[in-house]
């Protein structure tokens, strides 16, 4: 058997860019973008009231303070989730509103 090396001065990666010039994928990143947008403001909207709900006593009703306490630490973890995936977004495709 004979044993080929290669060594990495010997070999040539030329630099990979992605083509975003496909049809359809400026109006998936401006419907992706949207999406993102829309629920990180409801999910921040709702943190907002149930921590105030939470913080003054008679802003809300014994419900929606029940429910605050509750669901606080889920709407918590659902805005860094959404929050980490916009980022990410971002990152890779920069928001795009389509203005």
């Amino acid at each position: 058997m004979q044993s080929l090396s290669v060594s990495p001065a010997d070999v040539d990666v030329p630099d990979v860019e992605p083509d975003f010039s496909a049809p359809f994928f400026q109006g998936f990143q401006s419907v992706a973008s949207y999406i993102l947008a829309g629920a990180l403001i409801v999910v921040l909207i709702m943190l907002i009231v149930a921590g105030a709900a939470l913080a003054f006593r008679g802003l809300a009703s014994d419900r929606v303070r029940t429910w605050a306490g509750e669901n606080i630490l889920w709407i918590f973890i659902a805005a860094a989730t959404l929050g980490a995936a916009s980022g990410l977004f971002q990152w890779f495709v920069n928001f795009d509103f389509g203005f």
